[in-house]
């Protein structure tokens, strides 16, 4: 497997990865990229030039996962958007590979943290179909994951839960808020 830069003039990949997109949302965000369309569309997004794409790919140029990011808060914090792996390949380290990979392209254009949003749509964790209001930081701290909702997956390469929006795609269906200091300099 190698992961290279998601270019225009590859057309096979970029279809590749929009079938990932519809395939591997599927399940648990259903309206994130409902059809090609949609994900052709983001995927014209993320192949702008002031953005990250990454793809994952074995020896056949079977498109394994995706990577994308966007960078903000004048390049100091990139959000990673989106990440997908193919069905059949999940658990398999290319994820974390992808994720890795990502840091050092965020690192090597000076950014500082990785920021992402990790919706619970579909009551995968505690904090799904509950009133957050007033107390959401005590809510936070007893999250709890129900159905393999993909936070824990982020922890485990590093990223913290840094906050929640309530509410953020419909009513009991927040925002989980993540991220992960990335720079290699010292705090002075």
């Amino acid at each position: 497997m190698q992961i290279i830069d998601l270019t225009t003039d590859n057309e096979n990949f970029i279809q590749q990865a929009a079938q990932l997109l519809v395939a591997g949302f599927k399940a648990h965000w259903p309206d994130a990229w409902p059809n090609l369309e949609a994900a052709g569309q983001e995927m014209q997004e993320a192949l702008q030039p002031d953005k990250i794409s990454r793809v994952a790919v074995d020896d056949q140029g079977l498109v394994l996962g995706w990577i994308g990011g966007i960078s903000g808060y004048d390049g100091h914090a990139w959000e990673l958007h989106p990440l997908v792996v193919h069905p059949d390949y999940q658990g398999q380290g290319i994820g974390r590979a992808l994720v890795a990979d990502f840091e050092q392209q965020v690192r090597e254009r000076g950014g500082l943290t990785i920021y992402l949003g990790s919706d619970d749509q579909d009551d995968m964790t505690t904090l799904a179909g509950t009133d957050l209001y007033p107390n959401v930081i005590d809510h936070l701290a007893r999250i709890k994951n129900l159905r393999r909702h993909p936070y824990e997956f982020y922890q485990k390469q590093g990223y913290t839960i840094v906050g929640v929006i309530p509410d953020a795609n419909g009513l009991g269906k927040p925002d989980i808020l993540m991220a992960k200091r990335i720079s290699l300099a010292p705090f002075e």
